[in-house]
């Protein structure tokens, strides 16, 4: 009998750190990553409280440089990063010919001809050769160098006083969606005042031979806040909170920024020639049949990705993301809906396993931090 190996995931450069602390792991695109070290909750509020400190060593990065490194990725994403200035980081996509998104993304100019765009775990590949067949046109170099770098973030309030005294950069004038280079007790690396769980926090771009050195110094920093360590299952119930999109929930080839009500990033008046152009000049004129929403609901049950939505017993959405807000303390959902059942206040219910539950729709995001 024939029979299928099992492909091993990659481990982060941080699994001994991880495991040292008594993380439980799970598969994640191709990623042994921790998912949660005591629990899920208490992760969660550390972060809204203080600060978590999170492994994301296995999101991709893909340096573009070149003379025409700019004019190259106006034409492979939705954006213009050509006229960022150096040091600003910009939220984008990928997308196909009919506008589909192959992947959603964060740019951050380094440089006039240097650019790092960072990607999902689960699309780095299909974002390279995106790139990569997108720039042939120009005088540019695309090269993924997601094997050289660990990525480490520590999100909460507490996130300047943690990071700032372990840098030579000031991070207190850091901007939102900024970065800068920086040393880290001897370590050079990349700073980034961006995140996904919708507090202020910072992003530590790291050589892979450094991780832990800079793990362990920016977690020791950060449990003299009241910090932890934290996993997975905690970043996706922040991220649900803070209304953020996750690729492959509500993210995906068949959705066009539109629909995900992300059409704010696309810039349409750009060079002809960008891959999926004409698409979304078309789709911006259409107004999408569904659309993605926030669903609040009441006690303890909360709706899950899958389930689907009703209006007057016919299905009229499905959830995409749902989890009881360990911060608000009600079920929390997004979803796609038809656009005639997405007005904020509009009563449907989902089916949770045979039983119609009453939800809300809302205007997201379902949590936003004090600025």
């Amino acid at each position: 009998m024939a029979t299928t190996a099992r492909t091993v995931p990659t481990a982060s450069p941080l699994a001994a750190a991880h495991a040292a602390l008594g993380a439980s792991f799970t598969d994640f695109a191709g990623w042994s990553m921790p998912v949660r070290y005591a629990s899920d909750l208490a992760e969660h509020q550390a972060v809204r409280s203080s600060a978590g400190v999170f492994d994301l060593s296995h999101m991709g990065e893909i340096r573009v440089t070149g003379p025409q490194a700019a004019q190259a990725l106006d034409a492979a994403l939705v954006g213009r990063p050509s006229t960022m200035p150096i040091g600003r980081a910009a939220y984008g996509m990928v997308v196909d010919h009919a506008g589909g998104i192959v992947d959603d993304l964060v740019t951050y100019r380094l440089g006039e001809t240097e650019f790092l765009v960072v990607a999902n775990a689960a699309n780095v590949e299909p974002v390279v050769v995106a790139i990569a067949d997108r720039a042939r046109p120009h005088d540019a170099h695309v090269a993924d160098e997601t094997a050289r770098w660990a990525l480490v973030a520590v999100q909460g309030p507490a996130s300047v006083a943690i990071v700032d005294p372990l840098v030579d950069a000031d991070l207190t004038a850091l901007g939102y969606y900024r970065c800068t280079p920086a040393v880290l007790d001897g370590v050079d690396v990349l700073v980034a005042r961006t995140g996904y769980t919708g507090e202020d926090g910072f992003e530590v771009f790291a050589p892979v031979e450094q991780a832990e050195r800079v793990w362990n110094l920016l977690l020791e920093a950060a449990r003299e806040h009241g910090g932890v360590p934290a996993g997975l299952a905690c970043r996706d119930t922040l991220r649900l909170e803070a209304g953020m999109p996750l690729y492959g929930h509500e993210l995906s080839r068949e959705v066009s920024p539109y629909a995900a009500g992300l059409g704010r990033i696309v810039k349409l008046d750009k060079e002809p020639g960008a891959v999926g152009l004409e698409a979304l000049r078309r789709l911006s004129e259409e107004p999408p049949t569904r659309v993605l929403v926030g669903l609040r609901g009441s006690g303890r049950r909360a709706p899950r990705a899958g389930y689907a939505v009703l209006a007057d017993g016919a299905v009229v959405g499905q959830v995409t993301s749902g989890a009881l807000s360990p911060t608000l303390g009600y079920p929390v959902a997004m979803g796609y809906v038809e656009a005639a059942h997405a007005a904020a206040g509009t009563a449907l219910t989902v089916d949770v396993r045979g039983t119609e539950l009453p939800v809300e729709v809302v205007q997201l995001p379902f949590y936003r931090r004090d600025r």
